[in-house]
Protein backbone atom coordinates (compact mmCIF):
# COMPACT_ATOMS: atom_id res chain seq x y z
CA UNK A 1 0.00 0.00 0.00
CA UNK A 2 1.62 3.42 -0.88
CA UNK A 3 0.59 6.42 0.58
CA UNK A 4 -0.75 9.63 -0.22
CA UNK A 5 -0.75 11.94 -3.29
CA UNK A 6 1.73 14.73 -3.23
CA UNK A 7 0.93 17.77 -5.15
CA UNK A 8 4.18 19.74 -4.85
CA UNK A 9 7.74 19.96 -3.37
CA UNK A 10 8.34 22.96 -1.75
CA UNK A 11 12.07 24.85 -1.85
CA UNK A 12 13.85 21.92 -2.94
CA UNK A 13 18.03 22.05 -4.44
CA UNK A 14 18.01 20.67 -8.42
CA UNK A 15 20.95 19.06 -8.82
CA UNK A 16 22.38 22.10 -10.95
CA UNK A 17 21.78 24.22 -7.58
CA UNK A 18 18.73 25.86 -8.44
CA UNK A 19 16.78 26.20 -5.51
CA UNK A 20 12.86 25.53 -6.88
CA UNK A 21 9.63 24.89 -5.98
CA UNK A 22 7.90 21.20 -8.40
CA UNK A 23 4.49 20.47 -8.76
CA UNK A 24 2.90 17.24 -9.40
CA UNK A 25 -0.25 16.12 -10.95
CA UNK A 26 -1.06 12.68 -12.20
CA UNK A 27 1.87 10.65 -10.90
CA UNK A 28 4.07 13.40 -13.09
CA UNK A 29 5.91 16.92 -12.85
CA UNK A 30 4.12 18.81 -14.04
CA UNK A 31 5.92 22.30 -13.43
CA UNK A 32 9.29 23.51 -12.01
CA UNK A 33 9.97 27.41 -11.01
CA UNK A 34 11.98 29.03 -8.83
CA UNK A 35 11.54 28.94 -5.25
CA UNK A 36 8.55 31.32 -3.50
CA UNK A 37 6.73 31.60 -6.91
CA UNK A 38 3.73 29.71 -7.38
CA UNK A 39 2.99 26.62 -5.09
CA UNK A 40 5.28 27.83 -2.34
CA UNK A 41 2.00 29.33 -0.71
CA UNK A 42 -0.08 27.74 2.63
CA UNK A 43 -1.27 24.56 1.47
CA UNK A 44 -4.71 24.45 0.20
CA UNK A 45 -7.40 22.22 1.15
CA UNK A 46 -7.16 18.95 -0.34
CA UNK A 47 -3.60 19.77 -1.29
CA UNK A 48 -0.46 17.80 -0.48
CA UNK A 49 2.16 20.17 -0.33
CA UNK A 50 6.02 19.12 1.35
CA UNK A 51 8.29 21.91 2.51
CA UNK A 52 11.73 19.87 1.80
CA UNK A 53 13.58 22.99 3.06
CA UNK A 54 16.51 22.64 0.92
CA UNK A 55 17.03 19.48 0.69
CA UNK A 56 18.49 18.14 -2.39
CA UNK A 57 16.08 16.25 -5.11
CA UNK A 58 16.95 13.40 -7.53
CA UNK A 59 14.91 11.18 -9.71
CA UNK A 60 14.47 7.73 -7.65
CA UNK A 61 17.35 5.59 -8.23
CA UNK A 62 18.01 2.80 -10.53
CA UNK A 63 19.33 -0.50 -9.82
CA UNK A 64 21.11 -1.85 -12.87
CA UNK A 65 21.97 -5.02 -11.66
CA UNK A 66 20.62 -7.49 -8.92
CA UNK A 67 19.64 -11.12 -8.09
CA UNK A 68 16.33 -10.77 -6.59
CA UNK A 69 16.03 -14.66 -6.59
CA UNK A 70 18.83 -15.19 -4.80
CA UNK A 71 19.15 -13.05 -1.57
CA UNK A 72 18.86 -14.41 2.14
CA UNK A 73 17.30 -10.76 3.12
CA UNK A 74 15.53 -10.97 5.84
CA UNK A 75 16.08 -14.37 7.09
CA UNK A 76 18.89 -15.36 10.11
CA UNK A 77 22.49 -14.33 9.09
CA UNK A 78 24.41 -17.08 7.15
CA UNK A 79 28.36 -17.67 7.04
CA UNK A 80 29.79 -17.57 3.61
CA UNK A 81 31.09 -20.76 2.23
CA UNK A 82 34.14 -20.56 0.59
CA UNK A 83 33.97 -22.63 -2.64
CA UNK A 84 36.25 -23.30 -5.76
CA UNK A 85 35.65 -22.78 -9.24
CA UNK A 86 32.65 -21.39 -10.60
CA UNK A 87 30.80 -24.51 -11.62
CA UNK A 88 31.25 -25.35 -7.94
CA UNK A 89 30.17 -22.29 -6.46
CA UNK A 90 26.89 -22.81 -8.35
CA UNK A 91 26.47 -26.26 -7.51
CA UNK A 92 27.12 -24.90 -3.49
CA UNK A 93 24.72 -22.07 -3.96
CA UNK A 94 21.72 -24.48 -5.50
CA UNK A 95 22.37 -26.85 -2.46
CA UNK A 96 22.42 -24.16 -0.16
CA UNK A 97 19.43 -22.70 -1.82
CA UNK A 98 16.90 -25.77 -0.98
CA UNK A 99 17.78 -25.26 2.60
CA UNK A 100 16.68 -22.34 3.29
CA UNK A 101 13.10 -22.46 3.89
CA UNK A 102 11.99 -19.37 3.09
CA UNK A 103 10.37 -18.91 -0.46
CA UNK A 104 11.99 -16.50 -3.20
CA UNK A 105 8.76 -14.00 -2.92
CA UNK A 106 8.91 -13.54 0.81
CA UNK A 107 12.84 -12.80 0.82
CA UNK A 108 12.74 -10.81 -2.23
CA UNK A 109 9.93 -8.52 -1.26
CA UNK A 110 12.09 -8.07 1.99
CA UNK A 111 15.09 -7.10 0.52
CA UNK A 112 12.66 -4.37 -2.48
CA UNK A 113 11.04 -3.05 -0.21
CA UNK A 114 14.30 -1.90 1.19
CA UNK A 115 15.38 -1.27 -1.78
CA UNK A 116 12.69 1.13 -1.89
CA UNK A 117 12.93 2.73 1.33
CA UNK A 118 16.47 3.80 0.60
CA UNK A 119 15.27 5.81 -3.03
CA UNK A 120 15.27 3.32 -5.74
CA UNK A 121 12.11 3.46 -8.19
CA UNK A 122 13.63 0.78 -10.62
CA UNK A 123 15.21 -2.57 -10.62
CA UNK A 124 16.63 -4.71 -13.17
CA UNK A 125 16.82 -8.38 -11.44
CA UNK A 126 18.35 -11.65 -13.29
CA UNK A 127 16.82 -14.75 -11.99
CA UNK A 128 18.02 -18.35 -12.44
CA UNK A 129 16.94 -20.50 -15.44
CA UNK A 130 18.16 -23.88 -15.61
CA UNK A 131 17.48 -27.57 -15.36
CA UNK A 132 16.74 -27.66 -11.74
CA UNK A 133 14.94 -24.32 -10.75
CA UNK A 134 13.61 -24.23 -14.52
CA UNK A 135 11.05 -21.28 -14.24
CA UNK A 136 10.18 -21.61 -10.29
CA UNK A 137 11.95 -18.43 -9.26
CA UNK A 138 10.73 -16.65 -12.82
CA UNK A 139 7.14 -17.32 -11.53
CA UNK A 140 8.00 -16.37 -7.73
CA UNK A 141 9.64 -12.66 -8.99
CA UNK A 142 6.65 -11.89 -11.38
CA UNK A 143 4.49 -12.51 -8.33
CA UNK A 144 6.64 -9.62 -6.77
CA UNK A 145 6.79 -7.57 -9.67
CA UNK A 146 3.07 -7.27 -9.54
CA UNK A 147 2.51 -6.69 -6.23
CA UNK A 148 5.16 -4.12 -5.95
CA UNK A 149 4.34 -2.03 -8.57
CA UNK A 150 2.85 0.89 -6.81
CA UNK A 151 5.75 1.47 -5.56
CA UNK A 152 8.83 -0.32 -7.87
CA UNK A 153 9.25 -1.19 -11.51
CA UNK A 154 10.89 -4.25 -11.91
CA UNK A 155 12.43 -5.76 -14.98
CA UNK A 156 13.08 -9.41 -15.28
CA UNK A 157 15.97 -10.87 -16.82
CA UNK A 158 16.29 -14.81 -17.79
CA UNK A 159 20.05 -15.72 -16.69
CA UNK A 160 21.18 -19.44 -17.78
CA UNK A 161 22.97 -19.85 -14.61
CA UNK A 162 24.38 -23.20 -15.32
CA UNK A 163 25.19 -21.92 -18.91
CA UNK A 164 23.34 -22.33 -22.01
CA UNK A 165 24.87 -24.74 -24.79
CA UNK A 166 26.15 -27.08 -21.78
CA UNK A 167 23.38 -27.09 -19.57
CA UNK A 168 20.72 -29.67 -21.03
CA UNK A 169 17.50 -27.93 -21.92
CA UNK A 170 18.20 -24.63 -21.58
CA UNK A 171 17.77 -22.99 -24.44
CA UNK A 172 14.11 -24.12 -24.42
CA UNK A 173 14.08 -22.73 -20.66
CA UNK A 174 15.12 -19.27 -21.58
CA UNK A 175 12.54 -19.53 -24.82
CA UNK A 176 9.49 -19.90 -22.43
CA UNK A 177 11.00 -17.78 -19.65
CA UNK A 178 10.65 -14.72 -22.34
CA UNK A 179 7.06 -15.72 -22.79
CA UNK A 180 6.14 -16.20 -19.18
CA UNK A 181 7.06 -12.84 -17.97
CA UNK A 182 10.74 -12.12 -18.53
CA UNK A 183 12.02 -8.83 -20.08
CA UNK A 184 15.19 -9.81 -21.07
CA UNK A 185 17.29 -12.57 -22.05
CA UNK A 186 20.81 -13.04 -20.13
CA UNK A 187 24.11 -14.92 -21.11
CA UNK A 188 27.05 -16.22 -18.97
CA UNK A 189 30.63 -16.04 -19.73
CA UNK A 190 30.41 -17.57 -22.98
CA UNK A 191 34.20 -18.57 -23.83
CA UNK A 192 34.78 -19.37 -19.96
CA UNK A 193 31.92 -21.28 -19.02
CA UNK A 194 29.96 -22.52 -21.92
CA UNK A 195 33.33 -22.96 -23.99
CA UNK A 196 31.77 -22.07 -27.25
CA UNK A 197 31.41 -18.13 -27.84
CA UNK A 198 28.84 -18.48 -31.36
CA UNK A 199 27.21 -21.32 -29.90
CA UNK A 200 25.72 -19.26 -26.77
CA UNK A 201 25.44 -16.16 -28.89
CA UNK A 202 23.51 -17.89 -31.13
CA UNK A 203 21.27 -19.03 -28.76
CA UNK A 204 20.90 -15.10 -26.94
CA UNK A 205 20.75 -12.92 -29.74
CA UNK A 206 18.21 -15.35 -31.59
CA UNK A 207 15.61 -15.74 -28.58
CA UNK A 208 15.98 -12.23 -28.60
CA UNK A 209 15.36 -11.79 -31.69
CA UNK A 210 12.13 -13.75 -31.82
CA UNK A 211 10.82 -12.27 -28.83
CA UNK A 212 11.75 -8.52 -29.36
CA UNK A 213 13.75 -8.80 -26.06
CA UNK A 214 16.71 -7.32 -24.58
CA UNK A 215 19.92 -8.76 -24.08
CA UNK A 216 22.02 -8.70 -20.69
CA UNK A 217 25.57 -10.79 -20.64
CA UNK A 218 27.46 -11.37 -17.58
CA UNK A 219 30.92 -11.63 -18.86
CA UNK A 220 33.68 -12.15 -15.88
CA UNK A 221 36.44 -14.03 -18.38
CA UNK A 222 39.07 -11.30 -17.91
CA UNK A 223 42.15 -10.24 -20.29
CA UNK A 224 42.22 -10.44 -24.06
CA UNK A 225 39.69 -13.26 -23.67
CA UNK A 226 37.24 -10.80 -22.30
CA UNK A 227 38.24 -8.45 -24.69
CA UNK A 228 37.22 -10.70 -27.71
CA UNK A 229 33.78 -11.07 -26.36
CA UNK A 230 33.33 -7.87 -26.31
CA UNK A 231 33.77 -7.53 -30.31
CA UNK A 232 31.92 -10.30 -30.88
CA UNK A 233 28.96 -8.87 -28.79
CA UNK A 234 29.60 -5.60 -30.21
CA UNK A 235 29.64 -7.02 -33.84
CA UNK A 236 26.37 -8.96 -33.11
CA UNK A 237 24.64 -5.81 -31.94
CA UNK A 238 25.35 -3.83 -34.88
CA UNK A 239 24.91 -6.32 -37.54
CA UNK A 240 21.26 -6.74 -35.94
CA UNK A 241 20.46 -3.28 -35.63
CA UNK A 242 19.97 -4.18 -31.36
CA UNK A 243 21.46 -0.84 -30.06
CA UNK A 244 20.34 0.48 -27.55
CA UNK A 245 18.95 -3.24 -26.18
CA UNK A 246 22.42 -5.17 -25.40
CA UNK A 247 24.14 -4.42 -21.77
CA UNK A 248 27.21 -6.42 -20.79
CA UNK A 249 27.24 -6.86 -16.96
CA UNK A 250 30.97 -6.68 -15.28
CA UNK A 251 33.37 -6.61 -18.04
CA UNK A 252 36.34 -7.12 -15.81
CA UNK A 253 38.76 -7.74 -18.70
CA UNK A 254 38.04 -3.85 -19.63
CA UNK A 255 40.07 -3.09 -16.21
CA UNK A 256 43.17 -5.65 -16.76
CA UNK A 257 44.32 -4.55 -20.63
CA UNK A 258 46.04 -1.32 -21.69
CA UNK A 259 45.09 2.15 -22.51
CA UNK A 260 44.48 1.04 -26.12
CA UNK A 261 42.83 -1.85 -25.40
CA UNK A 262 40.36 -0.42 -23.73
CA UNK A 263 39.90 2.85 -26.34
CA UNK A 264 39.52 0.00 -29.26
CA UNK A 265 37.06 -1.78 -27.38
CA UNK A 266 34.89 1.33 -26.45
CA UNK A 267 35.03 2.56 -29.69
CA UNK A 268 33.48 -0.75 -30.62
CA UNK A 269 31.15 -0.51 -27.98
CA UNK A 270 29.85 2.83 -28.21
CA UNK A 271 29.17 2.52 -32.33
CA UNK A 272 27.26 -0.75 -31.57
CA UNK A 273 25.15 0.58 -28.45
CA UNK A 274 25.85 -1.58 -25.89
CA UNK A 275 25.63 -0.74 -22.52
CA UNK A 276 28.08 -1.70 -19.69
CA UNK A 277 26.95 -2.24 -15.90
CA UNK A 278 29.78 -2.21 -13.41
CA UNK A 279 29.30 -2.70 -9.45
CA UNK A 280 32.53 -1.70 -8.16
CA UNK A 281 35.39 -3.99 -7.35
CA UNK A 282 33.66 -7.32 -7.24
CA UNK A 283 36.64 -7.99 -9.62
CA UNK A 284 38.95 -5.75 -11.69
CA UNK A 285 36.46 -2.60 -12.15
CA UNK A 286 36.40 -1.50 -15.89
CA UNK A 287 38.06 2.23 -16.42
CA UNK A 288 34.30 3.93 -15.56
CA UNK A 289 35.47 8.20 -16.68
CA UNK A 290 37.70 6.27 -19.97
CA UNK A 291 34.54 4.41 -21.21
CA UNK A 292 32.52 7.31 -20.67
CA UNK A 293 34.77 10.20 -22.54
CA UNK A 294 34.84 7.43 -25.48
CA UNK A 295 31.21 7.34 -25.89
CA UNK A 296 29.91 4.32 -23.68
CA UNK A 297 27.09 4.46 -21.83
CA UNK A 298 28.10 2.84 -18.52
CA UNK A 299 25.94 2.53 -15.19
CA UNK A 300 25.39 0.54 -11.93
CA UNK A 301 24.17 -1.93 -9.94
CA UNK A 302 24.28 -3.82 -6.53
CA UNK A 303 24.57 -7.11 -8.12
CA UNK A 304 24.71 -9.58 -5.29
CA UNK A 305 22.86 -9.00 -2.00
CA UNK A 306 23.81 -10.64 1.10
CA UNK A 307 23.53 -14.26 -1.17
CA UNK A 308 25.41 -17.32 -0.97
CA UNK A 309 27.67 -15.56 -3.58
CA UNK A 310 28.35 -12.32 -1.39
CA UNK A 311 28.15 -11.61 2.02
CA UNK A 312 27.83 -7.80 1.67
CA UNK A 313 25.22 -5.35 0.15
CA UNK A 314 22.40 -3.12 1.61
CA UNK A 315 20.79 -2.29 -1.55
CA UNK A 316 21.14 1.55 -1.61
CA UNK A 317 22.41 2.86 -4.57
CA UNK A 318 24.06 5.72 -3.23
CA UNK A 319 26.30 3.93 -1.44
CA UNK A 320 27.19 2.03 -4.41
CA UNK A 321 28.23 5.41 -6.06
CA UNK A 322 29.77 6.00 -3.34
CA UNK A 323 31.94 2.48 -3.54
CA UNK A 324 32.56 3.11 -7.38
CA UNK A 325 33.47 6.35 -6.45
CA UNK A 326 36.84 5.40 -3.95
CA UNK A 327 37.49 2.36 -6.63
CA UNK A 328 37.72 4.40 -9.46
CA UNK A 329 39.54 7.53 -8.02
CA UNK A 330 36.44 9.73 -8.12
CA UNK A 331 36.81 13.06 -6.19
CA UNK A 332 36.60 16.21 -8.32
CA UNK A 333 32.08 17.40 -7.65
CA UNK A 334 32.21 16.85 -11.54
CA UNK A 335 33.52 13.10 -11.31
CA UNK A 336 31.39 12.66 -8.03
CA UNK A 337 28.32 13.78 -10.21
CA UNK A 338 29.20 11.25 -12.73
CA UNK A 339 28.70 8.51 -10.31
CA UNK A 340 25.32 10.00 -9.33
CA UNK A 341 24.73 9.63 -12.94
CA UNK A 342 25.81 5.51 -13.04
CA UNK A 343 22.50 5.04 -10.30
CA UNK A 344 20.02 7.56 -12.16
CA UNK A 345 20.05 9.23 -15.75
CA UNK A 346 22.72 6.45 -17.13
CA UNK A 347 21.43 3.66 -15.83
CA UNK A 348 17.70 4.90 -16.92
CA UNK A 349 18.88 5.02 -20.82
CA UNK A 350 20.45 1.53 -20.13
CA UNK A 351 16.80 0.14 -19.24
CA UNK A 352 15.24 2.04 -21.59
CA UNK A 353 12.52 3.69 -18.95
CA UNK A 354 10.69 6.10 -20.56
CA UNK A 355 9.51 9.98 -19.08
CA UNK A 356 12.54 9.64 -16.41
CA UNK A 357 14.60 12.77 -14.88
CA UNK A 358 13.35 16.10 -13.39
CA UNK A 359 11.62 17.81 -16.23
CA UNK A 360 7.76 19.01 -16.58
CA UNK A 361 6.23 15.49 -18.38
CA UNK A 362 8.55 13.49 -16.43
CA UNK A 363 7.61 10.53 -14.15
CA UNK A 364 7.14 11.96 -10.22
CA UNK A 365 9.67 8.80 -9.18
CA UNK A 366 11.52 10.87 -7.09
CA UNK A 367 13.53 10.99 -3.99
CA UNK A 368 14.80 13.61 -1.55
CA UNK A 369 17.92 13.47 0.18
CA UNK A 370 19.64 15.36 3.10
CA UNK A 371 22.34 16.53 0.82
CA UNK A 372 22.94 20.25 -0.59
CA UNK A 373 23.94 18.40 -3.94
CA UNK A 374 24.86 15.40 -5.83
CA UNK A 375 28.76 15.10 -4.84
CA UNK A 376 27.81 15.31 -1.37
CA UNK A 377 25.25 12.66 -1.90
CA UNK A 378 26.99 10.48 -3.32
CA UNK A 379 30.22 11.41 -0.57
CA UNK A 380 28.08 10.43 2.25
CA UNK A 381 25.15 8.80 0.99
CA UNK A 382 22.64 10.15 3.42
CA UNK A 383 19.07 10.10 4.73
CA UNK A 384 16.73 9.51 2.16
CA UNK A 385 13.98 12.00 3.31
CA UNK A 386 11.06 10.98 1.22
CA UNK A 387 10.68 8.57 -1.88
CA UNK A 388 7.82 8.59 -4.37
CA UNK A 389 6.77 6.30 -6.97
CA UNK A 390 4.06 8.12 -9.39
CA UNK A 391 3.68 10.97 -7.09
CA UNK A 392 2.94 9.24 -4.56
CA UNK A 393 4.53 8.53 -0.73
CA UNK A 394 6.66 5.39 -0.57
CA UNK A 395 8.89 5.55 2.18
CA UNK A 396 8.81 8.74 4.67
CA UNK A 397 11.42 9.40 7.05
CA UNK A 398 10.44 11.06 10.36
CA UNK A 399 13.61 13.39 11.56
CA UNK A 400 13.03 15.60 14.39
CA UNK A 401 15.17 18.92 15.40
CA UNK A 402 17.16 19.22 18.85
CA UNK A 403 14.27 20.91 20.65
CA UNK A 404 12.25 17.70 19.46
CA UNK A 405 10.13 19.62 16.39
CA UNK A 406 9.46 17.19 13.92
CA UNK A 407 11.39 18.76 10.56
CA UNK A 408 9.56 15.92 8.71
Amino acid sequence: MTGPKVDALVDVVLPDGRRADVTLREGRVSAITDHQQAVSTPEAPGRHVVDCGGALLLPAFVDGHCHLDKTFWGTPWRPHRASGSLRERIADERELRTRIGVPVTTRATALAEHMVSLGTGHVRSHVDIDPDVQLDGLHQLVQVRESLRDKLSIQLVAFPQSGVVTAPGVPDLLDAALAEGADLIGGLDPAGFDGDVDGQLDVVFGLAERHGAGIDIHLHDGGDLGIRQLHAIAERTKTLGLGGKVTVSHAYCLGQVDEAAVDRTATALATAGVSLMTNGPAGTMPPVLRLRDNGVLVFAGSDNIRDAWWSYGTGDMLERATIIGLEGGLMTDEELGCAASLVTDSAATALGLADYGLAPGDRADLVVIAAANPAEAVAGHPERLLVLHDGRVVSRKTVRHADNSKAW
